[in-house]
């Protein structure tokens, strides 16, 4: 049995979006894919996904080629057993997906989802998605039916290691009475499955926080990327240092025409002000600004944040489960 089906989002992400910047002058840190080689940047067309097979030899793969591996498998969500859904555990899940009904696809999908909720199973399935293939969970939510990505046996770590107490309470030293009170306990923080009232607190309270940092004033403004002019500044401080020594020499001439000819000169400080201890000689001096420190900055290039983050997740609309030809944007999904 075929039923086309679109693979839609489920779920996103709402972490906080942190961006690094350089608390020295606030200018953004910036990420680079760097040729090891050369230690210069690469542009994102010049690079291409290879495989390691031996030593420093590598097989290079292209987006056709991953999609020729096994074409069929790209665009079919396919079934590959039905288990009762309580023997699954929920470890094994990932990400959610909704199953989207295609063109001509109404019957087959409101057959199968009668069939699956009627017998309390889930469909098995295998589907890929980003270059990588994985285990899948067809089951329903009410009229939807939802894919959800599994993880692989070979993936899950064993708990075999693990200190966990005896499964016989008597021998942990838990009492009837214990238990009884714990069960009331449950029993009294029983309620239905609301999930609209959970929520990130603590992503509130971060929010809350900058939103203080903002209203006490404690903001700071991006320093723009580009060509910097400090050395500017620098030159007219030589200029106005030259100015100073021509004006000592000066005054020292003066001062030797009006006395004995034996004038002395007193050297101009940076601040323009004399040097209260006498030199014998004019002295000549020279500055040189220091060399303009560029600044290499990638434009559009941001960090990010914390560890964080991450941002919502990428929905895979558009893709899909198909026939074997409706189109080629489907996906087809074998029972």
């Amino acid at each position: 049995m075929h039923i086309p089906v679109t693979l839609r989002a489920a779920s996103r992400r709402q972490d906080l979006d942190f961006d690094w910047l350089d608390k020295r002058d606030m200018a953004p840190v910036g990420y680079q894919r760097i040729n090891k080689r050369t230690g210069q940047p690469i542009e994102g067309e010049h690079i291409v996904k290879g495989y390691r097979y031996e030593g420093d030899e590598y097989v290079l793969m292209s987006d056709e080629d991953f999609r020729q591996a096994n074409p069929e498998a790209t665009q079919t969500v396919d079934i590959l057993a039905f288990v009762d859904a309580a023997e699954v555990s929920p470890s094994y899940f990932e990400t959610p997906y909704y199953l989207e009904a295609g063109k001509r696809g109404e019957k087959g999908y409101a057959l199968l989802r009668e069939v699956m909720k009627r017998s309390g199973r889930i469909g098995i399935a295998t589907v890929v998605m980003h270059t990588k293939q994985h285990l899948a969970a067809v089951r329903v939510e009410g009229p939807v039916l939802v894919l959800n990505t599994m993880r692989f046996a070979d993936e899950m770590l064993s708990a075999d290691d693990l200190y966990v107490p005896q499964e016989d309470l008597e021998a942990v030293g838990v009492g009837a009475r214990e238990l009884e009170m714990a069960q009331q306990l449950v029993d009294q923080m029983t309620e239905p499955w609301r999930p609209e009232q959970y929520r990130d607190t603590y992503r509130e309270d971060l929010l809350a926080r900058i939103e203080a940092k903002i209203r006490a004033g404690q903001t700071h403004t991006l320093a723009a990327v580009g060509e910097e002019e400090t050395p500017a500044r620098r030159g007219a401080e030589v200029i106005d240092l030259m100015a100073a020594l021509r004006q000592s020499v000066q005054r020292a001439q003066r001062d030797t025409s009006a006395g004995d000819g034996r004038g002395t000169v007193k050297p101009m400080r940076g601040d323009g002000k004399t040097s209260s201890a006498p030199s014998p000689a004019p002295a000549t001096r020279s500055a040189r600004g220091k060399p303009q420190e560029e600044e290499e900055a990638t434009a559009g290039n941001r960090t990010r944040k914390t560890p964080a983050s991450r941002k919502p997740t990428a929905p895979t609309s558009g893709r899909a489960a198909a026939v074997p030809k409706p189109a080629p944007t489907t996906r087809r999904k074998r029972a």
